[in-house]
């Protein structure tokens, strides 16, 4: 399903591995592979409209004009740490791409992101840039990433995650109305710890096995 700003990618695969990773009995292994599967499959969504071109190459029998993606490498930044779950799964898919890194966490009083670390490809000006976090919960993180991309030059961004909120969504729209959305789900609503409901609990604990 695909709206103003938010793309929902409903394909039968996505939804089941999105399933399985809800369910809390899913051990920590298992989760962090469904991650990785799941991310192969939005990353099909997300780099849709990439900027294309064509190259000479020798086919055994011919000659022909063929299509190959344009202009620099793709830039995958992931916002740390739940981001490099779906990072990972990129990865697999688009090997050649320039990786950066954003670290934020949430301060669990004022629900704010705080910034502990931030390095990213040069030339962001001339990429398209995909920013991961599995969860787009209160947006504040997300907002706050984008705009640091913003001002190290990234004019084309996208941001991918697992599941959004409303909230997020709507945060995001009114503080980067250019970035497209794309997830798997779109949730009920945030809780009043600023959690998604019904969610799947902390991203990055059930990557790691940590509380």
């Amino acid at each position: 399903m695909t709206a103003d700003h938010l793309t929902i990618v409903n394909h039968p695969l996505v939804q089941h591995k999105l399933t399985l990773m809800r369910d809390q009995a899913t051990p920590t292994a298992v989760f962090r592979q469904l991650l990785r599967e799941i991310s192969h499959l939005l990353a099909y969504e997300v780099t849709r409209n990439l900027p294309m071109t064509t190259k000479q190459v020798e086919t055994p029998l011919e000659t022909m004009e063929a299509p190959t993606l344009a202009g620099r490498k793709l830039a995958l930044v992931s916002i740390l740490r739940a981001g490099n779950g779906l990072l990972d799964g990129m990865l697999d898919l688009i090997p050649s791409a320039r990786v950066g890194f954003v670290g934020l966490y949430r301060d669990e009083e004022t629900l704010q992101p705080v910034q502990y670390y931030y390095k990213v490809p040069e030339r962001l000006d001339e990429r398209v840039v995909i920013a991961v976090d599995p969860m787009l919960a209160t947006g504040n993180s997300s907002a706050a990433a984008v705009s640091l991309l913003k001002e190290s030059g990234a004019t084309d961004i996208r941001f991918l995650c697992l599941l959004a909120a409303p909230e997020g969504v709507q945060h995001m729209k009114e503080a980067h109305p250019d970035v497209p959305i794309v997830t798997a789900a779109l949730d009920k609503r945030l809780n009043e710890k600023g959690y998604i409901v019904p969610g799947l609990g902390d991203a990055g604990d059930r990557m790691y096995g940590t509380k």
